[in-house]
Parts: structure tokens; sequence; C-alpha cells
């Protein structure tokens, strides 16, 4: 052992293992995530932005780590927790050590995942924080009470200014129908969905105003995922109202289609009068049941988000029904309205990682648009 380190929760249980990746000490809430696979991909998924990830499955790291695994520019999570960390068996891949090095972020290894997720089921997500030491000083009750105390200082996810962080800069891509994307921490999986599908796809940072966005005369428009509570991003809740009535005005002839993924999902639901709450601890993993509501299909769902739109809260003259129902827990898992071409889906229709199966819904998404702009002649 190199590094000892400590993992502290506010509940005041600590952790001991191995210390990996940089050895910085990291703070934030601890989820889990139950993926077999696609370590990277969560890693670098800027809806965790803000928190400590346990990962479920007990190896991780035998692929390595690749450029086209990378859903951002960068890891989000603060620290990634696991049971055994392996050495990669790929030539011309970077071990998962090594690449969290590079972005100055810590690991902690060797530790009963099993039971750190008991936990948190049972109590719900908790703050915490790691702390790394010298080996001899493992155990070390005074470093526990350390790592227990910085983990109650910890603020919440609502104070903290995650999805400005997360979003990145304006950019283009690909070729057809013309998609503005309101990047509010977007996986690179959902452009690369929709440009395969047919589109050309602007990125607007989070901070751009709705004006902005409609002034390029976009067909469609998409709200993508991101970290964090909704309810405290009303300014981006207020732009998505705007985009909204930008899509009811033009419901006579002109419609403009909406897709809202995730965090994009809440904010529509904000958007539209409904409520949010926070779930227990999360949806985070790669096979979540959901049921659509008016096919009856189930499909299996890839899952990131620590928050809901509460359903009786939707209002009855708003034109949306709830579409899609989780069937582990009955949180609703999508909206559509009516009458007009908006859907909004809670889970990651973009898989990566988890099950592609419902990568469709991008494509039906685009047949929106053309519909739409073959009816504006």
């Amino acid at each position: 052992m190199t590094r000892a380190a400590v993992l502290g929760l506010e509940d005041g249980s600590a952790w001991w293992g191995e210390a990996f990746g940089d050895a910085q000490p990291a703070s934030g809430e601890v989820v889990f995530n139950t993926a077999m696979t696609g370590y990277q991909e969560i890693a670098t998924d800027a809806s965790y932005n803000g928190q400590i990830v346990v990962l479920t499955y007990p190896l991780i790291g035998s692929y390595g780590t690749f450029d086209r695994a990378a859903e951002s520019r960068r890891p989000w999570v603060e620290a990634l927790v696991v049971r055994e960390l392996v050495p990669t068996c790929r030539e011309r891949t970077t071990d998962l050590d090594a690449y969290l090095r590079a972005y100055g972020v810590p690991g902690l290894a060797g530790i009963d995942t099993r039971a750190l997720v008991r936990r948190l089921r049972a109590k719900g997500t908790l703050r915490g924080a790691i702390l790394q030491v010298a080996p001899e000083r493992s155990g070390d009750a005074s470093i526990a009470r350390e790592a227990v105390a910085k983990a109650r200082a910890t603020a919440p996810l609502a104070a903290k200014p995650l999805v400005v962080e997360s979003t990145g800069i304006a950019r283009q891509v690909g070729s057809g129908a013309k998609i503005a994307l309101l990047d509010t921490g977007v996986k690179e999986n959902q452009i690369r969905c929709l440009v395969k599908s047919g589109a050309t796809v602007k990125a607007f940072p989070a901070t751009a105003t709705a004006r902005e966005i409609l002034e390029w005369s976009p067909d469609g428009i998409v709200i993508s995922n991101g970290p964090g509570d909704p309810a405290a991003i009303p300014q981006i809740a207020a732009s998505t109202r705007t985009l909204l009535d930008a899509a009811f005005s033009r419901a006579s002839g002109r419609p403009l289609p909406i897709l809202g993924i995730c965090l994009g999902h809440q904010l529509v639901g904000r958007a539209i009068g409904a409520t949010t709450s926070r779930l227990p601890f999360g949806h985070h993993g790669a096979n979540h049941p959901v049921q659509d509501l008016r096919s009856g299909r189930v499909v299996i769902t890839s899952q990131n988000h620590e928050f809901q739109v509460d359903e009786a809260s939707v209002p009855a003259g708003s034109g949306f029904v709830v579409s899609a129902r989780n069937l582990n827990d009955g949180s609703v898992e999508g909206l559509a309205h009516q009458t007009l071409p908006i859907r909004t889906y809670q889970y990651h229709p973009e898989g990566a990682p988890g099950p592609r199966d419902n990568e469709p819904v991008f494509d039906a998404f685009l047949s929106d648009v053309r519909v739409a702009v073959a009816a504006r002649g």
C-alpha cells in the first residue's frame, strides 16, 4: 500500500482502504452506480458533478480508458470508490489510476462496497469526504473523525453552481435539420445520436438566453442532462418556459419540437408549473425498467439523477401528461404534450454506459422535426 485513505460519512461511519488516482482530498454527496461496465463514461458524465461515486461491480479497471469512451472534456466525479482496482489487460489504453491522476481526481479501493451501498440504500444519499494519509496511519481514529467532520461541513448540491461549471462552449456539428441544444451538462453521446439521426446540432451554454437560442431559428430544441437540483437554477427554468412559449405560439402550422432529457425533463416539468423533489438515493445504473404508458412497452434504461418530477403536481390544464413510469419505484420517467411534439425523458436514451435500445427516441424526435419543417413550407 502506497497511500491509505478513509471515506468519512456524515452519519459518523468511516471506511478505510487504499488510495489511487490523485492524492488530494475530496468531498461531496456519496451515491452508487450499479452498472457492470462504463466506469469512464460514468466518471465523465457531468451529471455526477459534486458527487463521490461508489461502483457496485467489484472489479474495476480491467479494460483501461480511451478517448472515445469519454462523455465530456474531463471527469466530473469528485472521487471514485471501488471494491478492487485491477490493472488494464488491453494494450494502448491508459489505466484508470493514471487517468484519474491526470485530471486530479482521487479514488478509494479495497473497501466493502456492498456494505457501503446497503447503508446508502437504508439511509439515503449521504455527504462524504475522503482523506489520504501515509500507510502507517491507516486506521487512525483522529483522521477518521476529521473525515466525518469534513463530510458534515460539505455543502449540499443545491448550494453549488454545478450546471454553470458543467456547461461547455458554443459549438456546432453535423448536417441536416437545425437542432439547438441547451447544454446543462450534456453527454457527448446525445450529440452523436442527434447527428446520426440527421441533425445539425448547435450547443448553447447553459448561460444562453432563450432569445439567443431562438434567434438561431432552430427547427427543434433539446434540453440536456446535467447535475444538481433543478429548483436551484430558476433562471434556466425560466428560459425553458420561454422556449415552451415559443413552441405553443407556433402550434398552428409552425410547430417547434422540444426534447428534454434527465435534468432537461425536470426543467420542463418546473417550467409548466410542476414541482420536483429528491429521491432517497437517486437512480444510477444501466438496468432500470421503464414502462411507456401509451404503448405498454417496457424498456431497460440507463439513469443518473437525484430528483424527480412530482406526478401529482403536473397541472391539469398544462396539456402535459405522464408518459412513462419507473417500474422499480413508480416515479415519473416521461412527460408528453397531448397535441404538440414536446416529449421529455427522465432516463438517458443515449445510454453510454448502458442499453442502446432507447436510441430511437432521437429518430422519433428528428421525425417530428422534419414534419414540423414540412408544415412550415
